[in-house]
């Protein structure tokens, strides 16, 4: 089965692909970061099935459909469960939340080699079922970072922010900056939303370490955290309000 890859971030269409190649059930013909990109490159290479991300800049991949024809099956790989309703209204195989498991990925491959592209979509309260099944029930205490043969553990109460540098992302505490094997939108969706809030594309920052808010130019803010650096993080124009609300200010 021929595929094609679109995610616009680099770090978790690898990961993606890595898993796909691990797999050994489809051929990779293409992938892309870029949905305009793809919109011109998928009619040329008419793969069977595309994986998709959901949240793009530039198009989402709803709008993206609905410019592509005809449409091949589609498996949707993003980290936001509430587009589950709308994705199962197009011609999707299956929903896989970020960060794909292996076992995900398995079930959705097997579904595409039992299933014709003219089928019909699956049953939405099965859809349904099954995302409840997927969903972790606790959020994680402590986070992985791997260097080599060895893996460390850091627990989230250490960690300040989390922050994407040079298409790798870390966990920064006091005394050290911790890779871990996450895109930021991962890590969005694994962490407990009362203590963590995205802040930026490439930034979620532990609420219990803000010291100070100041404003910035541009509808910005500044927030300077109360570690022993006195570290700086800016918030994105469109992310001020919603931390705002979370901090009740």
């Amino acid at each position: 089965m021929r595929a094609y890859l679109l995610d616009d971030e680099p770090l978790a269409l690898r990961r993606l692909e890595r898993l796909l190649e691990e797999a050994g059930q489809v051929e990779i013909v293409g992938r892309s970061t870029d949905p305009v990109e793809a919109l011109e490159q998928l009619p040329r290479l008419k793969p069977d099935v595309l994986f998709l991300d959901i949240q793009m800049p530039g198009l989402t991949g709803f709008e993206m459909l609905a410019r592509l024809e005809p449409q091949p099956l589609v498996v949707f790989t993003t980290a936001y469960n509430q587009y589950a309703l709308q994705a199962f209204d197009v011609n999707s195989v299956d929903y896989l939340l970020k960060p794909i498991e292996p076992a995900q990925l398995h079930r959705a491959l097997r579904k595409l080699a039992s299933r014709p592209a003219a089928a019909p979509v699956p049953d939405l309260s099965q859809v349904l079922r099954q995302l409840l099944t997927d969903q972790k029930p606790a959020y994680p205490e402590r986070v992985a970072s791997k260097i080599g043969d060895r893996v460390e553990f850091v627990d989230l109460s250490r960690v300040t922010h989390f922050f994407a540098e040079d298409k790798l992302t870390y966990a920064a505490t006091e005394t050290k900056n911790y890779m871990i094997d996450a895109t930021i939108a991962e890590m969005e969706a694994k962490l407990d939303p009362k203590r963590f809030i995205r802040i930026h594309r490439s930034t979620i920052l532990n609420l219990a370490y803000i010291h100070e808010l100041h404003t910035y130019f541009g509808g910005r803010m500044l927030v300077r955290l109360k570690d022993a650096k006195r570290s700086e993080l800016t918030v994105a124009r469109d992310r001020v309000k919603e931390l705002k609300e979370v901090l009740g200010i």
